[in-house]
């Protein structure tokens, strides 16, 4: 689960990271009182969406007079504007609120981020010089200036640890020892709060020598969030797919793709591979959704619900049933079949427990369900189906 910056920084400024001083705005006006609330010369009116790369896409304005504030509060919420970015797409995306916040005088701009390496099963603490730019241009032009810390999360973070990264970002004195809090606090905010991401670029040295994040974006396993309540508070689903929301209301894993076919599957690995397979055939899937392993009719109709709104092309349903059984597959089918009036070509493989009572099932139906026995013969029919060929 994704949060705005504004909320990333509520989160690490629990946990002792320093953050500059800021306000929420969901109007000109607003932002126009944050201003006079913050005092100063100079601001920062930033664009809050759940994308990357919002300055270069002009989302984050420096403000130089409360006028300044109100008018570019103004150009960002207006509903004609969308934030285009690389990570939006061309579409882009609509802009909701604003964090309005206090200009620094900034005298370096670093890098630090902290993920899951699953290679080594520690966390990674990463650090660059080369802060203000995307990671992955750093790593492709300059691999040699990310410093990569390796946490063992038995122990957790250590002076060692805090001592390296410091001399990678080429901190000494005062300024290492109050970026010693804030490394050890992001830390713990990462681990406590089970975060799969947490990115600070740039981390920034101002003049006066204060050590803080003046960006924070961070990411929160979904698997953990029950134990987390406080951050799934902060979900914002203006900033989701509408279909990914209405998903995970059932506790599908439903993720929306560009194709148009659409897929029906249980089990993520299968899931994949019948992309990977459709793909292979020519095809383009129209979303990745793995019902689970032991989904109920009503869950299985949702998911079928889900698939249609998305407007496919043709559906492809390839069920291995182990735990799910080929009948309950076959029952959610039909039922969303007659409730939507199924208007596109659907091709059904089902394998394992029950799989005959499954055959039954949509055979009675009356549908015009196109059977498969293999993956293989089951993607090269539906990708047919998609383009109006005969597939049957």
């Amino acid at each position: 689960m994704k949060v705005h910056e504004y909320q990333a920084k509520e989160v690490l400024a629990g946990f002792g990271v320093a953050v500059p001083r800021g306000r929420l705005a969901l109007s000109p006006s607003e932002a126009r009182a944050a201003a006079e609330d913050l005092g100063g010369s100079v601001w920062v009116v930033k664009a809050q969406v759940h994308a990357g790369g919002r300055g270069k896409g002009g989302g984050i304005k420096v403000s130089k007079s409360v006028p300044d504030v109100v008018a570019n509060a103004g150009r960002l919420l207006d509903t004609a504007f969308r934030l285009v970015t690389p990570q939006t797409g061309a579409e882009g995306r609509p802009v909701r609120k604003l964090w309005i916040e206090e200009g620094l005088a900034i005298a370096r701009e670093l890098y630090l981020g902290l993920v899951l390496d699953r290679e080594t099963r520690r966390v990674v603490m990463m650090a660059s010089t080369e802060g203000g730019v995307e990671i992955e241009e750093v790593a492709a032009k300059h691999p040699g200036k990310i410093h990569k810390e390796f946490i063992d999360p038995m122990v957790g973070i250590q002076p060692f640890h805090v001592r390296n990264v410091c001399a990678a970002l080429l901190l000494a004195g005062d300024v290492a020892k109050k970026a010693a809090p804030f490394l050890t606090g992001l830390y713990r905010a990462f681990v406590d709060r089970d975060a799969s991401l947490a990115e600070i670029n740039p981390l920034v040295v101002t003049q006066e020598g204060a050590v803080l994040a003046l960006d924070a974006k961070m990411t929160f396993d979904d698997n953990a969030l029950y134990r987390h309540p406080e951050i799934a508070a902060l979900r914002d689903p203006d900033e989701e797919d509408p279909l990914e929301v209405r998903a995970s209301k059932f506790d599908l894993s439903y993720i929306k793709l560009d194709g148009d076919i659409g897929n029906l599957v249980n089990g993520a690995g299968l899931a994949m591979a019948t992309m990977d397979i459709v793909k292979h055939y020519g095809g383009e899937p129209a979303n990745f959704l793995d019902v689970g392993g032991s989904a109920s009719r009503e869950k299985v109709k949702a998911a079928f619900e889900i698939i249609l709104s998305d407007r496919p092309k043709a559906i492809l349903v390839n069920i291995f049933g182990g735990i799910m059984k080929c009948d309950v597959i076959a029952d959610g089918i039909v039922a969303a079949a007659r409730d939507v009036a199924l208007s596109v070509p659907l091709v059904v493989r089902l394998q394992g427990t029950n799989v005959d009572l499954g055959r039954e099932i949509l055979a009675g139906s009356g549908l015009a369900v196109i059977t498969a026995e293999t993956m293989s013969e089951a993607a090269e029919k539906v990708v047919k189906a998609s383009r109006g060929e005969h597939a049957a």
